[in-house]
C-alpha cells in the first residue's frame, strides 16, 4: 500500500516533530466531520486527511474481489498491500486504488452498508492507522496545516494533534444530514435506511472505537442546530490558539509592545500631533493599483460608498410581486430574497394565500417583496379567493417575478397566467426556478418562447442564480414606486427568553398596567404581543414573546408554532432584551437563544431577573458564570432588574439606547482607515508560511449591525480578526450591538 504525501512516510522517524500544525477531528456518523474538515483545511490552505476514505477503499475492494468480509485475516492482507493513492486536497481529494478512481464510488450507499465489517476489524485498523499517522504530520509539514477526521484519529491515531475536536449531533440530525448526502427522499423506509447505515454503525465502530464521547484534551461540539460556517469558526479559533502556543514555543513569548494611542470616533489627528487620518489613508492605499480589484472594490475606493447618509426624507418604495402557479417555489424564492425563513414554506401546494408584504434589501436598494398564493384560472371558493389576491398584487406591483418551473415547462395554467400579466402592462421578469444543474439550464432556456424576454435559471432553495435575477428586478425598479414608505415608527424592543423567566412580568412593570397575562406555568405567551410604552421620555414598542423552549423542533402543536413566531418577532425587532433569571445558573437553552440574538444580527442587552433573590453565595457564583460562559458577548450591556418589584426598571432604557447607537453607527472611511493603519504599524498579521497578509483597504459596507469589509492580500487568521473586532469595540465604543467582518483576498495583477 502506498500513500500520496508530499515524502516517503517510511523516511519520518518521529511523526510530529515538524512545525506543521495537526488538526484531528473525530465524532459519530452524520456529525459533520467531513464538511467541516474539508472547509478548515480551505480556510487555512492545508490538506485534509479523509482517514475513512481508506477504509472505504479496503472495503470496495474486497466486495470487488467478492472476498468475505469477515474473513479478518484476509481483509488485513488486502489493506497490507492495497495500492492506494490517497490525495489530500480539501478541495478535490481522490482515492485512486490500483490506478482506477473509485472517488465516488466509496460513498455509495452499498460501501456505507459494510464498511463497519472492516472499520471494526482490529487487524486492519492497526495497519490503516499506522499510515494515518504518517500521512497526516507528513502533509502538515509541507503544507503548514493538515486537518484528518475519522475514528479515533484523536485518541489513537493522533493523540499528540496540536488540535483535537469531537463533533456531535442529535440521532435525527444526524441522519437527516446522511440522508440528504445521498439525495433521498424524507420516507418510512429512508429513516430505517438511515437508522441502520448511522446507528447501527456507530453501534457497530463503538465496540472498537471511543467516539461518542471527549477524551480528556479533546474539545468536544455539539454541532445540533449550528450552521457550518459556526462549527468552522470555533474550530479555527482552536488552531489559531495552537499556533500561537506554538509560536510562543519556538520563539519565546516577547513582551508586547505598547499600542500607540488612537483616538476615539470624535477625534481626527493633525499634523502636529502626528500623521493625519488623510496621511495614514493614504500610505495604506498605496500599492493597491497593483491589486486585481474588481467594479465593485473601485465603487468602494472612489465613491466610498460606505459613507452614504440615510435619506433624512421618506420616499415610496417600488413594489416587486411575485406570482406563479401553485407549488411553483414562490415562498422559496421569498425566503432566499430575504435571506431568512420569513415565508412559511412546506412540499405540497395552497400554503400561501394571502398577499404578504415584507421589506427586502438588494444592493442598497430597498424595495417592498410580495408573496403571493398560486394563481388558478376558474376555481371556486378559497382558491378563487387566493388567485383574486394574485391578480391585486399584479395590478399594484412596479415589477412582477413570473416563476415557472423549468423542470415541468410551460403548463396551461401558465399560458393563463400569462395573458393576465400582459393586460397590466407592468415589466416582467421571467425565472426559471428549480435549476439546479447546467442541464437544468439547457431547458430554462425553452422559456424563451413565452416572449419575455431572457428567463433567469435560478434554484430558489439552494441559491443558485439568485444574485444576476436580483440585478435585473434593480435594473427594472423605479426610483419612486407604488408602495407606501417604511414607517419605522418607534424603536422596536422584543423581550426574549425561556418560558416563565418574567418577560411578561416586566411588560407590565414597564407599562404599569396589567397588559398580558401572567402566570406560574411556564408557556403563558403563545402569540407575540406588541405595546407601545413611553420610557425615559420617548415611546418604545415592546414585543412580549413565547418562551423558547429548548427542543423546539421537537415540539408540535401551539408550541411549536409559538416558537416560530418568537423568531419572527426577533427578525422584526432592533433590539433584544435577553432575560435570564439571575437565581438558577446560565443554562444551555439561555446560551441559545443568546445565539439567535446573535444570528439574527439585532442588537443586544442581557437582562438579569430576580436579582432581588440572590444572596451573597448566588451573586459570586453568577459573576463565575457570566465570566465563563457569556464571554463572548462580554459587549453586552448587563441590567439586573425584578420585573415582579420594578427594582432597576429604570436603567433598561440607557443600556437599550447605548446599543440602538452602536448599532446605528457609521465610521467614515477615513477614520476607519486611518484605525486599521495605526493598528497594522503597531500589531501587523503574523508570518505564515513565511508570507505576510496586508490589509489593502476597508470600508464599513453596512449598519444595523455593523459590517466591515476588508480587502486584503491574503487570508486574515480569525485569531487576527477578533482582536481587529475587540479594537474597533474600544476604540469606537460599539455597546451591544454584533460587528461583522468580512474578508476579501485580492491578489497583485499578473504581468
Amino acid at each position: 500500500m502506498h500513500t500520496s504525501a508530499p515524502h516517503d512516510p517510511s523516511a519520518l522517524a518521529t511523526p510530529g516533530s515538524g512545525s506543521g500544525i495537526t488538526i484531528a477531528i473525530d465524532g459519530p456518523a452524520g456529525s459533520g466531520k467531513s464538511t467541516v474538515s474539508r472547509l478548515v483545511a480551505d480556510a487555512l490552505d492545508g490538506g485534509m486527511l479523509d482517514t475513512g476514505a481508506m477504509y472505504r477503499a479496503v472495503t470496495w475492494l474486497c466486495l470487488e474481489q467478492d472476498l468475505d468480509l469477515t474473513d479478518r485475516e484476509a481483509v488485513a492482507a488486502v489493506a497490507e498491500s492495497l495500492d492506494l493513492e490517497l490525495g489530500t486536497d480539501p478541495a478535490g481529494a481522490t482515492v485512486v486504488v490500483g490506478g482506477i478512481d473509485i472517488t465516488a464510488q466509496i460513498r455509495s450507499e452499498r460501501i456505507s452498508q459494510q464498511v463497519s465489517a472492516v472499520a471494526t476489524n482490529t487487524l486492519v485498523r492497526a495497519i490503516l492507522q499506522r499510515r494515518q499517522r504518517e500521512l497526516l504530520f507528513a502533509t502538515a509539514d509541507q503544507r503548514g496545516f493538515c486537518v484528518a477526521e475519522g475514528r479515533d484519529i484523536t485518541t489513537v491515531v493522533a493523540p499528540d494533534a496540536h488540535v483535537r475536536v469531537l463533533l456531535t449531533a442529535s440521532d435525527e440530525e444526524r441522519m437527516r444530514r446522511r440522508a440528504d448526502e445521498l439525495d433521498l427522499e424524507d420516507s418510512e423506509d429512508t429513516r430505517a435506511r438511515m437508522a441502520d447505515q448511522v446507528l447501527r454503525r456507530d453501534r457497530d465502530d463503538s465496540t472498537v472505537s471511543d467516539f461518542l464521547t471527549a477524551a480528556e484534551g479533546v474539545d468536544p461540539v455539539d454541532t445540533t442546530g449550528l450552521e457550518v460556517e459556526d462549527v468552522v469558526e470555533r474550530v479555527l479559533m482552536l488552531v489559531a490558539a495552537a499556533e500561537s502556543e506554538q509560536e510562543d514555543a519556538l520563539h519565546g513569548a516577547p513582551e508586547p509592545a505598547p499600542a500607540p494611542p488612537v483616538p476615539n470616533r470624535a477625534d481626527t489627528r493633525t499634523n502636529a500631533d502626528g500623521p493625519s487620518d488623510e496621511d495614514i489613508e493614504s500610505a495604506l492605499r498605496a500599492g493597491l493599483s497593483d491589486y486585481s480589484l474588481d467594479e465593485e472594490d473601485m465603487a468602494l475606493l472612489v465613491g466610498e460608498d460606505g459613507e452614504t447618509p440615510l435619506p433624512t426624507t421618506q420616499r415610496n418604495l417600488p413594489v416587486v410581486a411575485v406570482v406563479g402557479r401553485p407549488n411553483v417555489g414562490k415562498s422559496t424564492l421569498v425566503n432566499r430574497i430575504l435571506g431568512r425563513r420569513e415565508a412559511v414554506v412546506e412540499d405540497r401546494p395552497g400554503v400561501t394565500r394571502d398577499r404578504v408584504f415584507y421589506e427586502a434589501e438588494w444592493s442598497g436598494k430597498d424595495f417592498w417583496l410580495v408573496d403571493t398564493g398560486g394563481w388558478e384560472d376558474r376555481v371556486q371558493g378559497i382558491a378563487y379567493r387566493v388567485a383574486e389576491q394574485a391578480e391585486v398584487a399584479i395590478t399594484l406591483a412596479d415589477v412582477v417575478l413570473f416563476i415557472v418551473d423549468a423542470n415541468v415547462g410551460i403548463t396551461t395554467t401558465d399560458e393563463q397566467l400569462l395573458r393576465v400579466l400582459r393586460k397590466a402592462k407592468n415589466p416582467v421578469v421571467l425565472v426559471a426556478n428549480k435549476v439546479d444543474d447546467p442541464r437544468g439550464e439547457l431547458e430554462a432556456a425553452a422559456l424563451w418562447n413565452l416572449g419575455l424576454g431572457e428567463p433567469y435559471p435560478v434554484s430558489a432553495l439552494h441559491g443558485r442564480g439568485s444574485g444576476d435575477l436580483l440585478d435585473a428586478v434593480l435594473a427594472e425598479l423605479p426610483e419612486e414606486g407604488r408602495g407606501a414608505p417604511v414607517d419605522r415608527g418607534p424603536r422596536r424592543v422584543a423581550l426574549v427568553g425561556r418560558p416563565n423567566v418574567g418577560k411578561s412580568s416586566l411588560l407590565n412593570r414597564l407599562a404599569k398596567e396589567q397588559r398580558v397575562v401572567v402566570d406560574e406555568v411556564g408557556g403563558t405567551t403563545r402569540d407575540p404581543v406588541d405595546e407601545k410604552i413611553s420610557l425615559g421620555g420617548k415611546d418604545w414598542t415592546f414585543v412580549d414573546t413565547a418562551g423558547i423552549r429548548r427542543r423546539v423542533l421537537q415540539s408540535q402543536g401551539a408550541d411549536y408554532y409559538a416558537s416560530l413566531r418568537t423568531r419572527a418577532a426577533l427578525d422584526r425587532a432592533e433590539v433584544a432584551v435577553v432575560l435570564l433569571e439571575a437565581s438558577e445558573p446560565v443554562s444551555t437553552q439561555d446560551l441559545k437563544i443568546i445565539d439567535m440574538v446573535l444570528e439574527s444580527g439585532r442588537a443586544l442587552v442581557l437582562a438579569f431577573n430576580k436579582w432581588d433573590l440572590l444572596d451573597e453565595e448566588r451573586h459570586k457564583q453568577l459573576e463565575r458564570e457570566i465570566e465563563r460562559d457569556l464571554a463572548h458577548v462580554a459587549w453586552a450591556p448587563r441590567v439586573n432588574i425584578s420585573a415582579q418589584t420594578g427594582r432597576h426598571a429604570d436603567r433598561l432604557v440607557p443600556a437599550l439606547e447605548a446599543s440602538l447607537a452602536s448599532w446605528d453607527m457609521r465610521i467614515p472611511t477615513g477614520r476607519l482607515n486611518a484605525f486599521l493603519g495605526t493598528l497594522v504599524a503597531s500589531h501587523p498579521h503574523p508570518l505564515r508560511g513565511g508570507k505576510q497578509s496586508r490589509i489593502l483597504f476597508a470600508t464599513q459596507a453596512r449598519t444595523r449591525p455593523p459590517r466591515f469589509v476588508i480587502f486584503a492580500s491574503g487570508f486574515l487568521e480569525h485569531g487576527y480578526r477578533r482582536f481587529i473586532e475587540r479594537r474597533l469595540r474600544e476604540d469606537f465604543d460599539f455597546t451591544g450591538s454584533p460587528i461583522v467582518i468580512g474578508v476579501r483576498i485580492r491578489e497583485k495583477r499578473r504581468l
